[in-house]
């Protein structure tokens, strides 16, 4: 649970449906088997990870605003909450990039 990795990759790039993404999500941020894949499960476990550095990279996510459309929006609001969690008092500490198609994007 929680092992610290110098850069977390999400990969949507081959999702086929809703309960996939946040699979996905379980597996590459090493969340524990009771995570609840929702954005609600997603805020508690992450901000159970904050301390350390933190780089994750999303990729596929042009996959996941096509597919998915609005929750798409709610999931990087989501993001954004976490850069800016506790007042920003580990702003500094966490890089979150999107990947949409050839572009890169670093939430801020």
């Amino acid at each position: 649970m929680y092992e610290y990795k110098d850069k977390y990759t999400i990969d949507f790039t081959n999702i086929t449906y809703y309960r996939e993404m946040h699979l996905i999500i379980k597996e590459a941020l090493d969340f524990p088997d009771y995570y609840g894949c929702n954005l609600d499960a997603f805020w508690d476990c992450i901000t159970d990870m904050m301390g350390d550095s933190m780089h994750i990279e999303i990729l596929g996510f042009d996959v996941i605003e096509r597919k998915f459309g609005d929750y798409g929006i709610k999931f990087v609001e989501t993001l954004k909450d976490v850069k800016h969690y506790c007042n920003d008092k580990y702003i500094n500490d966490i890089k979150i990039e999107i990947v949409r198609g050839n572009e890169r994007t670093e939430i801020k």
